[in-house]
């Protein structure tokens, strides 16, 4: 089953029900307006699994972008080149009722539900769009592609927004994990900062919910931190480098 088809089994059409009718009663009022804005925008809807070319139609109109459906997890220097030309890679498959609580890798709910809606924003994309740049222009640097990923990880996957003094969820890992919504707003992990030096060293883990998330004041401050991006990134790895010449002498 693709988003290219409009064939869909009774299991597909119940699973992405349950799926999004459980996620939507707790993000009404846990999720960000730009992806609540969006979710409307884009007219998803519980009984209905979007269809690609209504979807790339609206966020051509709204953003300039649009979705490609990928067999699965695309390597990063595919990925980002992908996003350098405003397409956004989807999965086309669908987890099973036996998965509802878990999946091992991120399936059509997660990219879509998950994704798409913040792609109707104009700052998020060009964030987007800027972390590309940086990667394209570093092909072969290892320790400034690990630190993108990083980046994209903590704001993209699992970002936090505030708004109105209150912390809101922006990043899709959550948006379309029932688990992590409940927990990332628990009380119990902490919560940083957005910094730029912080996000660059902050490990992430892909089999568990974080230990810590990143909380950026709005989608303007993750737009302009491109800016700084590069140059703090060649600045950590110089003094890195530095520091084991130091340990060596």
């Amino acid at each position: 089953m693709t988003l290219e088809n409009e064939n869909h089994t009774t299991e597909e059409l119940e699973v992405w029900r349950l799926l999004f009718e459980r996620q939507s009663s707790l993000l009404h009022h846990t999720a960000c307006q730009t992806f609540l804005e969006g979710l409307t925008a884009l007219d998803f809807q519980p009984d209905a699994i979007p269809h690609l070319k209504s979807i790339n139609a609206k966020l051509r109109d709204m953003t300039g972008w649009s979705l490609t459906v990928v067999p699965g997890i695309v390597e990063d220097a595919i990925f980002f080149e992908m996003l350098s030309r405003k397409t956004f890679p989807v999965t086309g498959w669908l987890r099973s009722k036996k998965q509802l609580q878990y999946i091992e890798e991120p399936d059509m709910f997660h990219d879509v539900f998950g994704h798409v809606p913040m792609l109707t924003d104009k700052q998020f994309c060009g964030f987007l769009e800027g972390l590309s740049r940086i990667a394209l222009a570093y092909p072969n640097n290892t320790f400034v592609i690990e630190r993108l990923v990083r980046m994209y990880w903590f704001t993209v996957e699992f970002g936090l927004v505030r708004e109105s003094d209150n912390v809101k969820i922006c990043g899709a890992g959550i948006l379309s994990s029932i688990g992590e919504t409940l927990y990332c707003l628990s009380g119990k992990p902490p919560v940083v900062e957005f910094d730029l030096h912080t996000v660059f060293e902050m490990p992430f883990r892909k089999d568990r919910f974080q230990d810590r998330y990143v909380l950026i004041n709005d989608f303007e401050q993750l737009f302009r931190s491109v800016n700084q991006m590069e140059e703090t990134l060649l600045r950590l790895q110089r003094q890195i480098q530095l520091q084991v010449l130091s340990w060596s002498c």
